[in-house]
């Protein structure tokens, strides 16, 4: 969760904000035809996806080994803009994530729109059960979002304060691997700043979409063996399109993802940043995403 993997991932619902019933006129006399009445507004909307991937890639960093995730989100919306929600995937390989093989996120923010533009802000709880002690953080989060014919924009920010969870308790990898901590009890914060893009392509069910992002924090490996920022600082980016398959709630989704950190700048972090922690290669590295999303 993104937010995520928040980002990331995201999961990605919408629902209505303010709506109201319109009034119904009354037939004017018993001879006339009475209007059918309107479906009423429900106060409260639940959403939510289920995903089949080809890795869980978190502002660009694998967080299942570069192997495929299943995940799924859930959000329960009030009319007012009030919104909680869940997220879970699968995890493996990078660090040890305490442990524990399962994400579990919770969501809760408020929602309003403002003419053509919506803002989004709340907070995330980023869960590992069955982890280390002090694998779990919070993170704010706002997003301003809007359309302009067929574009869809989105600008976002994200900030963990500091928290244990984000602190450098090992300088290296191989302090890591050796399971000793080197600085235990560390805390430090963690900024993400990201911006997504999607155009519709006329008379077609496809989407192309871009999105970039922007992590600031800690350069190091926290309790888990994981860093939200694992150099310190660095760019991620992707680039792909949605298929919508007609007359079902299925998206195909395939994307180029990739970052700006070099196997030089990550060898500090060795054996815990690569696959299946051989100490060779970078999960970091460029990638062929693919995911099949069913919404509901």
């Amino acid at each position: 969760m993104n937010l995520r993997h928040m980002a990331v991932v995201a999961a990605m619902v919408a629902y209505p904000a303010g709506a109201a019933a319109q009034d119904v006129a009354k037939p004017s006399s018993p001879q006339a035809i009475a209007e059918p009445p309107t479906t009423p507004v429900r106060p409260i909307t639940v959403t939510g996806s289920v995903s089949v991937q080809s890795d869980y890639r978190l502002r660009g960093v694998s967080q299942s080994d570069d192997r495929p995730a299943v995940q799924g989100s859930l959000t329960i919306a009030h009319d007012s803009g009030l919104h909680v929600g869940t997220f879970a995937s699968n995890l493996a390989g990078w660090g040890t994530f305490g442990g524990s093989n399962l994400e579990l996120d919770a969501i809760g923010g408020y929602k309003h729109a403002f003419g053509s533009a919506t803002v989004d802000a709340g907070l995330t709880w980023y869960m590992y059960p069955g982890g280390a002690s002090k694998t779990d953080y919070a993170e704010l989060f706002a997003k301003l979002s809007g359309t302009s014919g067929p574009a869809t924009l989105l600008a976002g920010v994200a900030y963990a304060p500091s928290q244990q969870a984000l602190g450098r308790w090992y300088d290296t990898g191989a302090e890591a691997a050796a399971g000793v901590y080197t600085h235990p009890g560390a805390s430090h914060d963690n900024l993400y700043l990201w911006g997504d893009g999607g155009v519709a392509v006329p008379r077609t069910p496809i989407t192309a979409k871009a999105h970039i992002g922007y992590s600031r924090g800690n350069r190091g490996l926290g309790p888990n063996a994981t860093s939200a920022a694992p150099t310190g600082a660095y760019w991620d980016w992707q680039l792909g399109a949605d298929y919508a398959i007609r007359n079902t709630p299925l998206t195909v989704n395939l994307s180029w993802i990739d970052t700006d950190i070099s196997r030089r700048e990550a060898a500090y972090l060795q054996p815990s940043f690569s696959k299946g922690q051989d100490g060779r290669g970078s999960i970091a590295g460029s990638t062929l995403f693919a995911s099949l999303t069913a919404a509901f």
